[in-house]
């Protein structure tokens, strides 16, 4: 009698338009692999015909040759992922066909991009999240509850370390990362997560000051630097980026008035499977008890685990389960 009475769930058409991010394609592994979510990729737009082709192929999508017939097709999201320099014309695009958006990060390569973006999903009124994989992993969401509960009194300061070894890759130079008609460069593009974390944890801050140098190779821009945050009456904040980093371990610090909070293995070269020094992946520590706390959270076996973590949240967001990941305004702010 009780089954008699529950419809099948109809999977959710959606789209890809760019695969240039490779974020997506750790997304679309998700969605194929897990049909509970309800989630079907049918169909691929790129400008990059031989991406296109070998996107489509692999996922078994119908390829699109312009945009006007990827937004013919029956789906009812897209999912943004083309070069950073064409966000705001997809997006404009999509949102005039009434298409729900995902947008992967950054949000635009300028502030003028960035309004176009916000204006449009405004005045279409289509729903609209940024990807943002640090707002919903499970060691971040938990430190972000750790500091709203405010069992540590008061936050003083927080520095995220951020790192890739992308300026290590012989081949990197000539990847889209690089050409300034796509993008500005790896600082603007990967930093733009943990920028996005501190946003998310506390707010926008009063002031930034930052200094980016390109130190290892003159052909790859910005390599290296950091960004100081000031909160009027505190915290200070500190994001540092460096792509020229082969290991570490330490991501995330936060000190309070009551106690510190460490997270181990939180990027790429930090996250090496197996985790040789045996840090915990996130603990605290609190002044009333002295004593170190296990938050019981595993570091995943590898970083990619951390990026397809967040296909489900956006999966739950498709189908009008949760709300956005982060709205087009906070990725305008970030």
């Amino acid at each position: 009698i009780l089954t008699s009475n529950i419809q099948e769930a109809v999977p959710l058409n959606i789209g890809i338009m760019g695969f240039a991010h490779g974020h997506v394609n750790a997304y679309c592994n998700v969605w194929r692999d897990r049909p509970e979510l309800d989630v079907k990729v049918v169909a691929a737009w790129d400008h990059d015909a031989r991406r296109l082709q070998a996107n489509a192929e692999a996922y078994g999508l119908r390829p699109c040759a312009t945009v006007e017939e990827f937004l013919a097709q029956d789906i009812a999201a897209v999912v943004v992922a083309a070069e950073t320099s064409l966000h705001a014309d997809l997006v404009e695009a999509a949102a005039q066909a009434g298409k729900a958006i995902v947008v992967q990060k950054p949000l635009a390569l300028t502030m003028a991009q960035a309004d176009r973006i916000v204006e449009a999903v405004a005045r279409h009124g289509v729903p609209f999240t940024m990807a943002w994989q640090m707002r919903v992993d499970p060691q971040n969401v938990r430190i972000k509850e750790l500091l709203s509960s405010g069992e540590f009194g008061k936050v003083l300061m927080v520095r995220r370390c951020h790192a890739l070894a992308t300026h290590l890759w012989p081949s990197f130079v000539d990847e889209w990362n690089n050409k300034p008609e796509y993008n500005r460069d790896i600082w603007a593009d990967d930093a733009s997560h943990p920028i996005d974390f501190i946003h998310w944890l506390l707010g926008v801050p009063e002031t930034v000051t930052a200094e980016i140098e390109t130190l290892l190779n003159p052909r790859i821009p910005n390599d290296n630097g950091i960004a100081i945050y000031r909160y009027v009456g505190g915290p200070l904040a500190e994001v540092v980026c460096s792509f020229t980093c082969g290991a570490h371990e330490n991501t995330t610090e936060v000190v309070c008035e009551k106690g510190t909070i460490i997270q181990n293995y939180g990027d790429a070269p930090s996250n090496e499977w197996p985790h040789t020094h045996g840090a915990q992946g996130l603990k605290w520590w609190k002044s009333d008890t002295r004593a170190w706390t296990d938050s019981g959270i595993p570091s995943p076996a590898g970083h990619g685990y951390r990026i397809q973590g967040v296909a489900e949240p956006l999966a739950e967001w498709f189908h009008g389960r949760r709300g956005p990941i982060a709205t087009a305004e906070e990725g305008r702010t970030s």
